[in-house]
């Protein structure tokens, strides 16, 4: 009898020894964890967290970690590149306000200081100040556009929308100064009705935007063609011109808020930088996408896809 309770003893003692190590194994995988948790926070790293170890809720618990650290890493890289955007906005918000508003200044100290400036030199002086002031708010529109767009205040209805009249009302909008500037117009519109989810009043925004990017940056290829092209289940819009085109440098950033390519901020190039943004976000709360394609002097082409409605 006392040889089994000796065993006894034997077996919770070895048991006592055997769950006190794994605890200290444990405690100094939690350490070791939290440690390389604290140096990943603190930026000095970025790696991820290995563990060599047969704890299979420790596993998990790295796993996940991993996916959480990887997951701030990626918020940290947007926050830096979001606070790069504001900074860069916010340079050229000052810039492209200041600009019209010392031009509307000049007009109206000259207009101030001359007393007896005649009739006709003050009604053009009037009419470079309307331009300039019209300038000043259709900007500032744009600015309250894209921060309504960017925080949901502004609600876009989605319903059935007839692409192909719309189409054809926007390019007509524009044929006129499309033929007085001597541009050749190529416009592919199928026959056959059709339908997609949309709204009517963005895309005809978005065209609008696209069509007028068209003709100023289109110039030398003297052409704009806008088609439209379909499958099962989309609806492709391309609106696209010959002219010099996009590097692909700028391609991967014509959509970013105040980007401007370098000609749009010369004086025959004026652009607030914010169309193609609005344009990019009128078309995702559409629940399509728009992408860019752009070969110099052949073809630059943005087109939208949208989902088709056939019923």
């Amino acid at each position: 009898m006392t040889m089994v309770w000796i065993g006894i003893i034997i077996i919770l003692a070895s048991f006592n020894l055997i769950q006190y190590n794994m605890k200290k194994k444990r405690d100094d995988s939690l350490r070791y964890i939290s440690e390389k948790l604290k140096t990943r926070l603190e930026g000095h790293s970025a790696d991820q967290i290995l563990l060599g170890t047969d704890d299979k809720v420790l596993r998990a618990l790295l796993v996940q970690i991993n996916l959480l650290a990887e997951d701030h890493q990626h918020i940290s890289a947007r926050f830096v590149r979001t606070e790069q955007s504001m900074k860069r906005m916010l340079t050229n918000i000052s810039h492209d306000i200041k600009t019209p508003l010392t031009v509307v200044l000049g007009y109206i100290e000259a207009i101030q200081s001359e007393a007896d400036l005649k009739n006709k030199e003050q009604a053009r002086l009037l009419e470079k100040l309307h331009q300039k002031t019209c300038e000043i708010i259709h900007l500032m529109n744009s600015f309250f556009d894209l921060a309504k767009l960017e925080s949901d205040d502004k609600q876009i209805p989605i319903s059935k929308i007839h692409i192909n009249e719309i189409c054809k009302k926007n390019i007509l909008q524009y044929y006129d100064v499309i033929q007085a500037k001597g541009y050749q117009a190529v416009i592919d519109i199928p026959d056959r009705p059709l339908y997609a989810h949309g709204n009517e009043e963005a895309l005809n925004r978005v065209l609008q935007n696209l069509l007028s990017n068209a003709v100023r940056y289109g110039a030398d290829g003297q052409l704009i063609g806008l088609s439209l092209s379909y499958g099962e289940r989309y609806i492709v819009i391309t609106v696209w011109d010959r002219g010099k085109g996009i590097s692909e440098h700028d391609q991967q950033r014509v959509f970013e808020r105040l980007y401007t390519l370098e000609e749009s901020r010369n004086k025959a190039f004026q652009g607030s930088g914010l169309g193609l943004t609005i344009t990019k976000r009128l078309v995702e709360k559409m629940g399509g996408k728009i992408s860019l394609k752009s070969k110099a002097y052949e073809r630059t082409a943005f087109s939208i896809k949208l989902k088709r409605k056939t019923y």
